[in-house]
């Protein structure tokens, strides 16, 4: 018997209904479904049979995880899961889906099969940022994609001074500056112009948004780095982004000190390859069938 935890888009219908299908058929087998309490939505209900618990306990409470929704559902779960080294499979119901690998119509093929140990399994590393303002508690938070600091609400430029370990890298004037995982250099990232980095490489990539001066490129340093960013200017407005799911003003004489996570984000694989997801997800160019061989 397993317990399979479940984290859904709360407003895609799909969703619910698909959780209806999964539901039984996890029963049916001696399984035992588990939905979070805020996923609990007037739309769809939860089916008969499941158990509900906070989502803050379901991390520690599941064997492996379920992911109804897209790229947005997935980084939610990662915030849940990976501390506890739970295996997440991701069926895609959103746009893109670089991290919800399965399609809905094969989710019980693809969730028998992870019961089963059939799926490979591969970790995403993810972002340790330690928010400090004057002597206040550090505010750490974890992310699978990116944290950036960019400007607010008012359309201007930003002066960041980064360092990497001891080193003083640049004092950037741009509209932000993205530091990003391997995963999350598809995402805002790669909308940079920043450079795409294959899942498992030990790098992390920054990248600053719409720099001032043209000379500002990208740059990949080894996981093993410490990046610390700071202003370099009185500016008011800048925001601490953190996988677009937890924000927080940035001040002059504030601090954000960011370094690989110690867990990663344990995922499993899906049918596809990471180029065979560029071309699809990207329409990368593939070669014509006739021309192959």
């Amino acid at each position: 018997m397993a317990r399979v935890g479940f984290i859904l888009k709360p407003d895609k219908t799909e969703a619910g209904s698909l959780l209806g299908e999964l539901v039984p058929w996890l029963r049916e087998r001696g399984h035992v479904p588990v939905v979070t309490i805020e996923d609990v939505d007037a739309s769809f209900g939860v089916p008969p049979g499941c158990e509900l618990m906070p989502e803050a306990e379901l991390g520690a409470s599941v064997d492996l995880a379920v992911v109804l929704g897209g790229d947005g559902t997935m980084l939610r779960a990662s915030r849940v899961l990976a501390d506890q080294g739970r295996p997440v499979l991701g069926v895609n119901l959103g746009q893109l889906g670089f991290l919800v690998g399965f399609a809905a119509d094969a989710a019980k093929e693809s969730l028998e099969a992870a019961l089963e140990g059939k799926l490979k399994r591969e970790q995403r590393m993810r972002l340790a940022c330690r928010f400090q303002r004057g002597q206040a508690e550090p505010i750490v938070r974890y992310a699978l994609n990116d944290a950036v600091l960019h400007q607010g609400a008012m359309a201007r430029l930003v002066e960041i001074d980064a360092h990497v370990d001891e080193h003083f890298v640049a004092a950037y004037r741009a509209d932000g500056l993205i530091v990003a995982t391997p995963t999350g250099s598809t995402a805002y990232n790669m909308a940079a112009g920043g450079p795409i980095v294959l899942p498992g490489q030990a790098a992390l990539t920054l990248t600053p948004i719409c720099a001032h001066a043209l000379t500002n490129r990208p740059l990949v340093v080894p996981a093993t780095s410490t990046i610390r960013l700071a202003l370099g200017a009185d500016v008011r407005g800048v925001m601490l982004t953190v996988d677009a799911q937890w924000a927080h003003s940035f001040l002059p004489g504030d601090r954000v000190e960011i370094t690989a996570a110690a867990t990663p984000l344990i995922l499993f694989s899906g049918p596809q390859s990471f180029f065979d997801v560029m071309r699809d997800k990207l329409h990368w160019g593939a070669r014509n069938e006739r021309t192959k061989g």
